[in-house]
C-alpha cells in the first residue's frame, strides 16, 4: 500500500499519514490521541463514582435543617451539567453534523479558556484548586473521624454505653498521612483502572449500611420524625441559629453535588461521535443525577425520618446508632478505603500542575527531573519533597480545624457558583451566541445571580457555625 501511494507527487508527511491511515486512524481519534472507547454507561459510572462519597453522610444533618424541601439543588446541578456538556468542543456547538470542526477541550480549564479567556481562566483555577485543596483536607479528618468512630464503637460494645470513650482524632489524621505519603509516590494514580470499581463499591457498601440502620432505626421508633421544615425553634436552636445552619445545608447539598469540576475530563473518555459526546454526557448526566438523587434523598430522608431533628452532622460516626457495632465497623471501613483512593483522585491534578510548572521553569535542573524507578513508585527528589510537604500541610490544617460539617459546607458553597453555575452558564451563552436581553439570556443570568446570593449565604453561615465553635475550642484538642 505504501509503494502504491508513494508514486504520488506528494511531501513525505503526507504519504505516511496516507500509508498509515488504514492501520493507524482506527486507533486514534480526531485530535490524533487514542481511541477512546467510553460509553453511556462508563461515563454514568464516573459521575455516580464521584458523585457518591462523603457527601452523602452529612445529607441527613442538611435536610434535618432545611426540611424535606432539598430538592431543588438537585434540578439546577442537572440543568447547569447539561449546559456544560455543551462546551466539551469549541466552535461549532452542533458537532453532531461535522465533528471535524469542533476543537476538544480536555480539562474544564481548557473549557473556560477557549470559551471566556481571559482573567476568567486565572479564576477559574484559582478556585477550581482551591476546591482541591478544601476536598484533601475535608477527607482527612472525615477518614480520622470514620477510624475514631470505629474504636468508640468498639469501646461503646465493651464497656456499655455510659462509657464517654473519649480519644483523640490526631493519630488518626497522622496514620491518614502517612498512608497518603506513600501513595502520592505513585506515579498516575488516577488511572488504575480498579479504582473506580473499588471506590464504587465502598462508597454504595456505607451507604447502604446508613440507609439500612436508618429503615430500621425508623421502624423501631414506630413511625416518622421531622418535619416539611425542618429543625423546630426552641430550647436548642435560636432562630438565628436555624437561619445560619440552613445556609449551610444548602452548602453541605452543593458539596454532595459537585462534579462538574470533572465532567469534561469524563466527557474525554466518550468514543467520538455519532451520538455526539455531548449527547451521550447528557444523557449520562441524567441517570446518575437521577440515581444519586434518589440514593441521597433515600439515604438522607431515612437518617432524618430515623432521628428527626437530632440528626448527626456525620451519619455513620455521630453515634445515633451503636448496634451492630461490627456493621458500623464494615460501613466505616469502607469510607476509609474510599477515602484514601478519592484523596488521591481529587490531588493528581494539583500535583500535576506544580509538577508541569516546576518543569517549564527549571528543565535543567537534576533536582526535579531525576527519576527512580522501585516497584510501582516513581522516585524523584522534587516529587519525594513536594508531594510529602503538601499531604504534610493538609493534615495539619486538618488536625487545627476538626469540622468536617463546616469545611464540607464552606467548600460547597464557595465553589459552587462558580464552577456548576457561573462558569457553565458563561460559557453556554458564549457558545450559543444567545443575544443580551432575550428571554433566555435573562433567564439564565437570573439563575446565576439566585445562585452566587444563595452561596455566598451559605459560606457565610458556615463561617458563622465556625466562629461559634471556636469559642470553645483548642486547637489539636479533638
Amino acid at each position: 500500500m505504501a509503494s502504491h501511494h508513494g508514486t504520488k507527487h506528494v511531501a513525505p508527511m503526507e504519504v505516511s499519514v496516507e500509508a498509515g491511515n488504514a492501520g493507524a486512524a482506527e486507533w486514534l481519534d480526531d485530535d490524533g490521541r487514542p481511541r477512546r472507547t467510553g460509553t453511556f454507561w462508563t461515563a454514568s459510572a464516573h459521575i455516580i463514582t464521584a458523585v457518591i462519597g462523603s457527601g452523602v453522610l452529612s445529607l441527613a444533618w442538611a435536610i434535618a435543617q432545611l426540611g424535606w424541601v432539598a430538592g431543588p439543588a438537585a434540578l439546577v446541578t442537572y440543568y447547569t451539567a447539561t449546559l456544560l456538556a455543551e462546551c466539551y468542543r469549541t466552535g461549532d456547538p452542533e458537532t453532531g453534523k461535522r465533528p471535524e470542526t469542533g476543537k476538544r477541550n480536555y480539562t474544564y480549564m481548557d473549557a473556560v479558556r477557549s470559551n471566556l479567556g481571559g482573567v476568567k481562566v486565572l479564576f477559574c483555577g484559582v478556585i477550581q484548586y482551591a476546591n482541591l485543596v478544601g476536598v484533601a483536607i475535608g477527607y482527612t479528618i472525615a477518614s480520622s473521624i470514620s477510624m475514631k468512630a470505629i474504636r468508640r464503637a468498639g469501646c461503646f460494645h465493651k464497656n456499655g454505653h455510659g462509657d464517654p470513650c473519649k480519644s483523640s482524632s490526631n493519630p488518626y489524621m497522622i496514620l491518614f498521612g502517612i498512608v497518603q505519603i506513600l501513595f502520592s509516590q505513585i506515579p498516575d494514580f488516577d488511572q488504575i483502572w480498579w479504582l473506580s470499581i473499588v471506590a464504587a463499591v465502598m462508597s454504595f457498601t456505607y451507604s447502604s449500611i446508613g440507609l439500612a440502620l436508618g429503615i430500621a432505626q425508623t421502624v423501631s421508633n414506630g413511625g416518622f420524625k421531622g418535619s416539611l421544615t425542618g429543625i423546630s425553634i426552641g430550647a436548642d436552636v435560636t432562630s438565628t441559629q436555624k437561619i445560619w445552619h440552613s445556609l449551610q445545608a444548602f452548602g453541605d447539598i452543593a458539596f454532595a453535588y459537585s462534579f462538574s469540576n470533572i465532567l469534561i475530563e469524563i466527557q474525554d473518555t466518550i468514543r467520538a461521535p455519532p451520538p455526539s459526546e455531548s449527547k451521550v454526557m447528557q444523557k449520562a448526566t441524567r441517570l446518575s443525577v437521577a440515581t444519586t438523587t434518589i440514593f441521597y434523598m433515600l439515604c438522607g430522608c431515612m437518617g432524618y425520618a430515623a432521628f428527626g431533628d437530632k440528626a448527626p452532622d456525620n451519619l455513620l460516626t455521630g453515634f445515633g446508632f451503636y448496634e451492630p457495632f461490627w456493621l458500623l465497623d464494615i460501613a466505616n471501613v469502607a469510607i476509609v478505603v474510599h477515602l484514601v483512593g478519592a484523596y488521591q483522585v481529587f490531588c493528581q491534578p494539583i500535583f500535576a500542575f506544580v509538577e508541569r510548572r516546576a518543569n517549564a521553569a527549571w528543565p535543567d535542573s537534576a533536582f526535579i527531573s531525576r527519576e527512580l524507578r522501585v516497584g510501582p513508585f516513581a522516585l524523584s527528589v522534587f516529587r519525594l519533597t513536594w508531594r510529602s510537604a503538601f499531604v504534610c500541610v493538609t493534615t495539619v490544617v486538618a488536625m487545627l480545624l476538626p469540622f468536617f460539617g463546616n469545611v464540607v459546607g464552606f467548600l460547597g458553597a464557595v465553589s459552587f457558583w462558580p464552577l456548576t453555575v457561573y462558569f457553565p452558564v458563561e460559557m453556554y451563552i458564549k457558545q450559543r451566541r444567545v443575544p443580551r436581553g432575550s428571554t433566555k439570556w435573562i433567564c439564565l443570568q437570573t439563575l446565576s445571580v439566585s445562585c452566587l446570593i444563595v452561596s455566598i449565604a451559605a459560606a457565610a453561615g458556615s463561617i458563622a457555625d465556625v466562629i461559634d465553635a471556636l469559642k470553645v475550642y483548642r486547637p489539636f484538642s479533638s
